[in-house]
């Protein structure tokens, strides 16, 4: 049978209320009693019960991560930079896919009410109403790349356009005027931000009216079907920004699948510098987002909230992109 706290307590000669004393840190017990207690504690091999310890904490001691999807390196990212965050803590992480449905991510918040301390939360369907009917008034939360609406919860947002309209403005410095796009999901904020950059940068140059948009969806499959697309172009593009790494990715494959080179032909960029844009070849330009960093900030958000809850202002913000430039889009 497990060992109970009532077994340290009889180990050590010593009531179970002074055993929860020294276990949970509190100064009001004798060093020598504390070293009694942990020594006993260490040789019974005893383990403290979380459940029992929440209830009485009302503290599980976990972080709920609700994200659109799992799959692609953008969320390995994004999970990687929540839990080392949360690991330095010692919280533990529980994390949840939505799958771009608006119905599972309510019922993916709803099934870790009880089960977490707080919330951090990406979905494409945050909007005031979700929010109302899927997230309770006392449950912490931290919402990301989530329109930049009034909202009860703290947000922090990627700057897609900026970065959009930086990228394009490099393609136009290397003497690209053709500039295609291969779009993300319709209704996703990210993707909508990078394409209004892209149709910005455009505009301001001149060379919005005849700007090509092509379907894409933030997968490698789609890129591809893109990039077969602009392949079999009578009047091919002089440059394809694809809103984010995977779809360039699978757009460079289909150019050279069929003899068109890239930069050489056509130039290529892309979005978020997941680590495989550094390994195809040629080595993708693309728009560095720092997503270790975003979950990394908005889990020292929650745990700002938690520490201090009600106390900090509500606020939204914006985290920086950059260009990293490499041999897709020609010679620096």
């Amino acid at each position: 049978m497990a060992v109970t706290i009532k077994d340290v307590a009889k180990a050590a000669g010593v009531s179970v209320a002074s055993v929860s004393r020294a276990l949970n840190g509190r100064d009001n017990v004798t060093d020598e009693t504390r070293h009694r207690i942990l020594d006993a504690a260490s040789k019974l091999r005893y383990r403290p019960n979380d459940a029992a310890r929440s209830l009485i904490t009302r503290r599980t001691r976990t972080i709920g991560a609700v994200l659109p999807d799992l799959h692609g390196e953008f969320f390995s990212e994004l999970i990687r930079g929540i839990d080392v965050a949360a690991r330095a803590q010692g919280l533990h992480l529980l994390v949840s896919s939505s799958h771009g449905d608006a119905d599972e991510a309510t019922a993916a918040i709803r099934s870790m009410q009880g089960r977490v301390d707080g919330l951090l939360v990406m979905s494409p369907h945050v909007d005031a109403s979700f929010l109302h009917e899927s997230l309770p008034e006392a449950l912490p939360a931290v919402l990301m790349n989530a329109p930049p609406e009034p909202s009860r919860f703290p947000t922090l947002n990627l700057d897609n356009h900026g970065g959009a309209v930086a990228m394009t403005r490099h393609l136009l410095a290397r003497g690209c005027r053709r500039i295609a796009m291969i779009g993300g999901p319709a209704g996703n904020l990210d993707a909508d931000e990078r394409r209004r950059g892209w149709l910005d940068a455009l505009a301001a140059a001149s060379l919005a009216r005849d700007a090509l948009l092509l379907d894409g969806d933030f997968s490698e499959e789609s890129g591809h079907a893109a990039g077969l697309r602009i392949a079999a172009l009578a009047r091919r593009p002089d440059a394809v920004f694809a809103a984010n790494d995977m779809m360039a990715v699978g757009c460079l494959i289909a150019l050279a699948e069929h003899g068109v080179h890239v930069p050489g032909e056509i130039a290529l960029a892309g979005f978020d510098d997941v680590p495989i844009a550094r390994y195809v070849t040629p080595q993708l330009t693309t728009v560095r987002v720092r997503i270790a960093d975003l979950g990394r900030a908005a889990f020292n958000r929650l745990v700002a909230e938690l520490e201090a809850p009600g106390t900090l202002p509500v606020r939204s913000e914006v985290l920086p992109c950059e260009i990293v430039v490499r041999a897709s889009s020609g010679t620096t």
